[in-house]
């Protein structure tokens, strides 16, 4: 099989260095960039699977690098960073990034995290072709547009089974409520949050055994949902 190459876009010697032995022993392909100009162009150059990403770059900001590679690929992007303000993990959830990790951090912890983002990337490769999606007692018909619960066919509103798909398309990774929004709504001026929850809550109440205590839909508090892994 061939190995997974993985871009580190880091200007901190010590942590590229300590991220590029990890990988090595894991047998990842990898390279390295320490600035925006040179990430956007590595990546361009080498269509890597996976990018692990800084945010504070000499000549820039990180969420230019995100904006860029979100514009012709959806290849997960793991954001690695000091900045720990709710605010600005929400801000690069909803630029397209797929995880956030803050600094200092444990390199378990870090590998973890790009192994369920190649999942993800596999999952999407392969997924194109599939016609249905199954997982505990819950079963999506992609053709037929039928959801079933331990194989009772439950009905769902369009807009909640927009949310469904758009949630399993993403599983493991978290949706902001921005985010969710957006692509289920556009950017409806009566749509926020609180609307959100209510459809979440509708969704739950049909899909989950025990709404109160969900198994599918994951709330992650003050950011948005995640479907799980």
């Amino acid at each position: 099989m061939e190995k997974k190459k993985i871009l580190i876009v880091e200007d901190d010697k010590y942590i590229v260095n300590f991220i590029s032995m990890a990988l090595k022993k894991e047998d990842y392909g990898f390279y390295t960039a320490r600035t925006v100009e040179e990430a956007i162009s590595l990546f361009y150059a080498n269509q890597p699977d996976l990018v692990i990403l800084d945010l504070g770059l000499p000549d820039g900001d990180g969420m230019e690098v995100i904006q860029s590679i979100r514009g012709i690929s959806d290849i997960p992007v793991i954001v690695v960073s000091a900045r720990q303000e709710e605010q600005e993990k929400i801000q690069v959830l909803d630029a397209g990034a797929d995880d956030y990790v803050t600094k200092p951090f444990h390199m378990g912890e870090l590998m973890a995290r790009i192994r369920v983002g190649l999942r993800k990337l596999n999952r999407a490769r392969t997924e194109e072709i599939q016609t249905a999606f199954h997982t505990g007692k819950l079963t999506v018909d992609y053709e037929k547009r039928i959801v079933e619960v331990a194989d009772r066919e439950v009905h769902l509103t369009p807009i909640e089974y927009k949310i469904l798909l758009l949630l399993i398309a993403n599983r493991g990774k978290v949706l902001t409520h921005n985010y969710i929004i957006k692509e289920i709504w556009g950017y409806a001026e009566d749509i926020d949050a609180g609307n959100l929850r209510v459809f979440m809550a509708t969704l739950r109440r049909k899909i989950e055994e025990d709404p109160a205590n969900p198994e599918y839909i994951l709330t992650e508090i003050g950011v948005g949902y995640r479907f799980r892994e």
